[in-house]
């Protein structure tokens, strides 16, 4: 094999490792935040959040909202991704909302999880 050929082939080879590390790959998360409201144990208003949750998985919220028989209420998806709350954990039942990326819900949206895609 030539000089020629050899710098020729090593030179096809960077591109492709300057390409692959360029690309961007697949998003494991959503970019922004998830806020909601719920109410202490002791009674108080508070707001929980989710910095850049991840995607495709299902997020039980935490706080009175992982209690049997408490809710979170009010989402407001701050995220670059479509989030889907359930009012069951684990993201299972029948009664759930669709929320854009932006958009939120008022006090009577009742929730337990959360999916982001």
């Amino acid at each position: 094999m030539s000089a020629r050929s050899l710098t020729a082939a090593l030179g096809a080879a960077c591109s492709a490792v300057v390409l692959l590390l360029a690309a961007p790959g697949s998003a494991s998360a959503a970019s922004g935040q998830f806020r909601y409201t719920y109410t202490t144990a002791e009674g108080y208003e508070a707001v929980g959040f989710l910095n850049d949750p991840p995607s495709g998985q299902c997020i039980n919220l935490q706080g009175p909202a992982s209690e049997p028989g408490s809710v979170s209420r009010a989402p407001r998806n701050r995220t670059d991704a479509t989030a889907t709350v359930f009012l069951d954990a684990d993201c299972e039942g029948d009664t759930y909302y669709v929320l854009p990326p932006g958009a939120g819900a008022g006090d009577r949206l009742l929730m337990r999880s959360v999916v982001f895609s």
